[in-house]
């Protein structure tokens, strides 16, 4: 059929929860695939994403409607992006248009213009301008600024605090002025490294960093290092000859806290442009960050897992620190994994990978043992520092004070006299699990949920952690009017309380996700810690991965029973890797560490394994039995999730796609359930899940798009909410 004069058809991709692409009639000249469009949809209009220029359509062309307006004059994405997000979307089985626009900042997505914001920068007024010698912070400030204009954000992260710049700018010294950000061209201006702030490498990392830049091309490293061997400094090591080379480095980390001291340490070794990606970021900062990416002015990225789908101008490295974190792992939406994303991203781009951690997942050692990856190991900590003595000590049949057994009471004591730091370890917040009356034993349950509220001191309320519904602390039992309420469990604001009364004499810092909500607080409670001003430090998971406390002498798992018995078969692996990573925290420096794990299992096989053998040899073990049970990583797994208001309706639409998907499977293909969730209930809505395992991808693949066919046709698709998790970490 002809098209209107002075146009012609464009596919594109929409933000919808469809598996498909959509045509346009476009006027000439089109637009390039990766520009932006607005197009008209339904009753509204939205941003589209230019995939190609087809000459047909399957719609009769006069039906077809007209692209509004064109917002791009050059590609957002570049063809290699395109592709790496359409193998994404095929490989996951998600939506094609809302993947393309997972890659993109929300000011792209809501058809925001693709510019940097002017930004405010500090120059220097008076060149010849000098300073008494005791002003010393006055005096970094200036000497940072002589080599170029600054923002406030750039200086901070030279150790510049707004008071020092506040008074040179009282002086007159230098002053603040808003301008487009200068994108100069780091490959042709002089750059160093610090090499003072380098270490000596010892054998093992001398033989990981010739290993990693004697390859070329596509080549996976998996970097097996106990904590405190010093990963870190292969990665930059590793790191210089990429940037000497003019190329890009990305720096993948599972979580926000992790950024400023990674952001610090980078900083301090190379003068180059450093740009971080994260959730924490807001809309502005998120788009200019992105958008130096793409135009290749930040030289290093560092960020969280969705950094990985940002393009880059030259990327030539992929780091992954602390691969086994959960966190890679998105849980909602599309529901990709960073690091497998990664792996497929370094392959297509011919460029080297580093998967890093003291705990590497199963997946990775599998791997490795099947030559894969190549295996590299650092079983030393570099320098005087020693790998730390594991103690179990049996809670059994022992005075228990707030969770702390007399023996640790102990063992705290003579650290603290020492004048070392004692890291306490409970992840769980709130002061108790549970609220009960001892009167008549009612508990406070949530009403949305099958779980009981967390009861909170500060501020006093209770707190349901799944679904958040909170509410104030009853006077009285609400089932027999006794004022007799007590917690149950242990919380770390119990476990803070009591601290307070046992060690009074010492500071006490607590963290986990109640107490550093505000922003900046986080890492305003590291610097505490590494500059002494906190003696006990007591946290959840928050404290237990990556960070250097020299001064911590002991630290002390205080519960870790549950994860002993828990009913998902990952769970040993999760325990193990937390342990590991906590037991890194004490004596990273020249000082000797102690880690002791507080359990009524002392002879339980996972903590005698791992305390004496350590987890290369659990690991080793656990996927033995990962084997003799065709767990993953010996087979693949498909997750269909379902929830709604209404069980039964949840229970027949899982239960009818089982019974139609059924009689066409594969003899390799096992189906099972549908079954209820382990907390059938949150926030209102009953959860069910039906499982799809194979020993053959492709065939689980197959499995998975006949199922996705017949949802198209069930009328009750539309009645719940449903989802599919390609490789799933968790079975919820």
């Amino acid at each position: 059929m002809s098209l209107l004069n002075a146009q012609a058809l464009v596919r594109v991709a929409l933000p919808v929860p469809l598996r498909r692409e959509f045509d346009y009639l476009c006027p000439l000249p089109l637009p390039a695939p990766g520009c932006r469009v607005a197009v008209p949809f339904g009753n509204r209009a939205m941003t589209a994403l230019v995939l190609s220029h087809p000459t047909d359509s399957s719609i009769d062309t006069a039906k077809l409607k007209a692209v509004n307006s064109i917002l791009d004059s050059v590609p957002l994405l570049a063809a290699a992006e395109l592709k790496f997000l359409a193998w994404a979307a095929q490989y996951y089985l998600y939506a094609t248009g809302e993947v393309y626009f997972q890659a993109l900042p929300a000011l792209l997505r809501k058809g925001e213009a693709a510019t940097y914001r002017p930004a405010t920068v500090w120059h220097i007024v008076d060149q010849s301008a000098e300073l008494p010698k005791h002003a010393i912070k006055q005096q970094q400030a200036l000497t940072a600024l002589h080599q170029g204009p600054l923002s406030q954000s750039e200086l901070q992260v030279r150790g510049v605090s707004s008071t020092t710049l506040n008074a040179l700018a009282k002086k007159n010294l230098i002053e603040k002025r808003e301008q487009v950000p200068h994108l100069s061209d780091w490959r042709n201006t002089p750059w160093q490294v610090t090499e003072q702030d380098k270490h000596r490498l010892t054998t093992e990392q001398a033989l990981a960093v010739s290993l990693i830049q004697g390859t070329h091309g596509f080549s996976p490293f998996l970097l097996e290092g106990i904590t405190g061997s010093g990963k870190t400094e292969v990665y930059l090591q590793v790191m210089e000859a990429v940037l000497a080379a003019g190329q890009q480095v990305l720096v993948l980390v599972p979580e926000i806290g992790l950024t400023p001291q990674t952001i610090t340490r980078f900083q301090q070794r190379f003068s180059l442009p450093i740009c971080t990606l994260h959730s924490g970021m807001n809309e502005r900062e998120r788009l200019d960050a992105w958008l130096s990416c793409r135009d290749g002015s930040s030289a290093i990225v560092i960020g969280t897992r969705s950094a990985l789908l940002t393009p880059f101008a030259r990327l030539g490295l992929i780091i992954i620190d602390e691969e086994h974190d959960t966190s890679f792992k998105q849980q909602e939406g599309f529901r990709y994994h960073a690091r497998d994303l990664a792996l497929l991203r370094a392959h297509q781009l011919d460029i080297p990978i580093v998967l890093g951690s003291a705990t590497p997942c199963f997946e990775s050692l599998h791997n490795a043992a099947q030559g894969k990856y190549q295996h590299l190991t650092l079983s030393q900590r570099p320098g005087s520092a020693t790998v730390a003595e594991h103690l179990l000590l049996d809670s059994k049949n022992v005075q228990m004070h707030a969770g702390l057994s007399p023996q640790l009471i102990e063992l705290m004591t003579h650290e603290l006299s020492q004048g070392n730091q004692v890291m306490l370890f409970l992840n769980r917040r709130g002061y108790a699990p549970a609220l009960l009356c001892h009167g008549c034993g009612w508990l406070a349950d949530c009403e949305r949920c099958d779980a009981h509220f967390t009861w909170h001191q500060h501020p006093s309320r209770l707190h349901c952690h799944h679904c958040d519904h909170q509410r104030p602390l009853p006077p009285a039992c609400p089932n027999c009017g006794s004022t007799q309420l007590i917690g149950t469990g242990l919380g770390t604001e119990q476990v803070e309380q009591a601290i307070s009364g046992l060690f009074p004499q010492y500071a006490t810092i607590r963290i986990d996700r109640d107490n550093t909500r505000r922003k900046g607080s986080f890492e305003k409670h590291l610097e505490g810690i590494r500059n002494g001003q906190y003696q006990i430090l007591i946290g959840t998971q928050m404290l237990a991965k990556g960070h250097h406390f020299p001064d911590v002498t002991l630290v002390a798992i205080l519960d870790a029973d549950g994860a002993l018995f828990a009913s998902d078969f990952r769970a040993t692996e999760r325990f193990a890797q937390l342990y590991i990573q906590v037991a890194g925290r004490a004596g990273r420096a020249s000082k000797p560490g102690r880690v002791v794990l507080q359990t009524h299992q002392p002879d339980h096989a996972l903590l005698q394994d791992l305390t004496h053998q350590g987890y290369q040899h659990f690991a080793h073990s656990a996927l033995k039995e990962r084997h003799f049970a065709q767990l993953p990583p010996y087979s693949f797994q498909a997750l269909f999730r379902a929830r709604a208001n209404n069980a039964s309706l949840v229970q027949h639409f899982l239960q009818q796609l089982a019974t139609q998907l059924q009689p066409h499977l594969s003899p390799h293909v096992l189906c099972l359930g549908p079954i209820s969730a382990q907390m059938e209930r949150r926030a209102g809505e009953y959860r069910y899940q039906l499982l799809l395992q194979s020993s053959q991808r492709r065939e689980l693949a197959s499995a998975c798009r006949l199922a996705l066919a017949i949802i198209d046709t069930q009328a009750e698709a539309r009645k719940v909410r449903w989802s599919l998790d390609i490789d799933p970490v968790e079975l919820f």
